[in-house]
């Protein structure tokens, strides 16, 4: 792979929810990963992607197998549920095998008091174990529904400048795992 191309990062939304706030989260991420010159920025919307919850593959499995591999990097806009991430995403991380494998991964959450943090303590052991490499930098959204306009902007300083480091971070990573891949490949 081309050492200059632009890194491809795949935004995943994880919420699936009917009158899900995640649409908007992730369309600000989004933004902000747009205006970043060196990402190549798609969003994978699980609501719109039919995994089977059985891990029976398919063609939807398939499609969504070959996205992941095709990409450098994700970011995952989650909410929390019970103090959980959302089943349609360990669906996810479950239909794939080997194509997560040496990614980097940021995470992007939001609910009430917690913002989401919960969930993403446990999303951190999960994407390990799929060999994913999470940053360390994240963006939080307490009180979500009171952190954005109606235009889907947000006044969120704070959450602005943890994008921006977490985006240098997958960037790094992206990078790194690129040249390291053309060296060496992984062993896992």
């Amino acid at each position: 792979m081309d050492a200059e191309a632009p890194i491809r990062l795949e935004i995943v939304v994880a919420s699936v929810r009917a009158g899900r706030i995640a649409p908007v989260v992730a369309d600000w991420f989004a933004a902000a990963a747009r205006q970043r010159p060196e990402f190549d920025v798609g969003v994978l919307d699980l609501a719109d992607t039919p995994l089977p919850q059985d891990l029976s593959g398919g063609r939807e499995a398939e499609a969504f197998t070959r996205r992941v591999g095709a990409a450098d990097a994700f970011a995952v806009v989650t909410s929390e549920y019970n103090h959980g991430y959302p089943a349609a995403l360990k669906t996810a991380l479950d239909t794939v095998k080997h194509e997560w494998r040496t990614k980097p991964v940021g995470f992007v959450s939001y609910g009430g008091l917690s913002g989401g943090l919960r969930a993403v303590e446990q999303l951190r052991q999960v994407v390990v174990e799929v060999h994913m490499v999470p940053v360390r930098e994240s963006v939080s959204f307490h009180r979500v529904k009171h952190a954005f306009a109606a235009d889907g902007t947000t006044t969120d300083g704070a959450a602005a400048d943890a994008a921006q480091r977490m985006l240098n971070q997958l960037a790094w990573w992206a990078r790194t795992v690129r040249a390291g891949q053309a060296a060496d490949p992984y062993p896992g």
